[in-house]
């Protein structure tokens, strides 16, 4: 990043590489993984720890890669939160849908071992939910990701709303 980055405002660098240090340190996919491990096969997960475990995870993650993106590419700070949010609704999103997958489809149909979940009495949405709520939770999210790209020129922003869309609609 510091070397593929010429012309990028040093202070730009230097923000993008805190960005994802904290993405995969203690304060996103490492808190997440610690919390997910001391979680499963446990019987009174919530949801706020469920949430937690796929925020510091699987959206820490995307929202890294679209932050860092707004960072370098010169977005006002109104952007760049924009964008987090975006991000961390997608990344949620991702994982309440494979949650979904895992107890809707074979494993044929998904390409890797389906029930897998279940079968280590893992905490997901579904089993928090239910899944026609955990149908309705991937919608909400959904929405909600999209309309932090009303601000936006609808052209550039296409490709994020297409993302999100994919995210929530995919098969496997």
């Amino acid at each position: 990043m510091a070397t593929a980055t010429v012309g990028v405002a040093p202070e730009r660098i230097l923000g993008a590489v805190g960005e994802l240090a904290k993405a995969i340190g203690t304060e996103g996919l490492v808190a997440g993984q610690v919390v997910d491990l001391n979680c499963t096969g446990e019987a009174n997960v919530g949801l706020d720890t469920l949430e937690f475990i796929h925020i510091h995870k699987t959206s820490a993650l995307l929202e890294s890669y679209v932050v860092l993106g707004a960072i370098l590419g010169g977005g006002s700070n109104d952007q760049v939160e924009k964008l987090r949010t975006f991000a961390r609704k997608i990344g949620l999103l991702f994982q309440v849908v494979d949650d979904i997958l895992d107890v809707t489809k074979s494993s044929e149909e998904l390409g890797k071992t389906a029930g897998k979940d279940l079968a280590v009495d893992k905490t997901t949405y579904p089993k928090l939910l239910g899944l026609n709520k955990a149908f309705e939770f991937a919608e909400k999210l959904n929405e909600e990701a999209k309309a932090q790209l009303s601000d936006f020129d609808p052209l550039k922003a296409a490709p994020l709303s297409a993302q999100a869309d994919y995210i929530t609609h995919r098969q496997n």
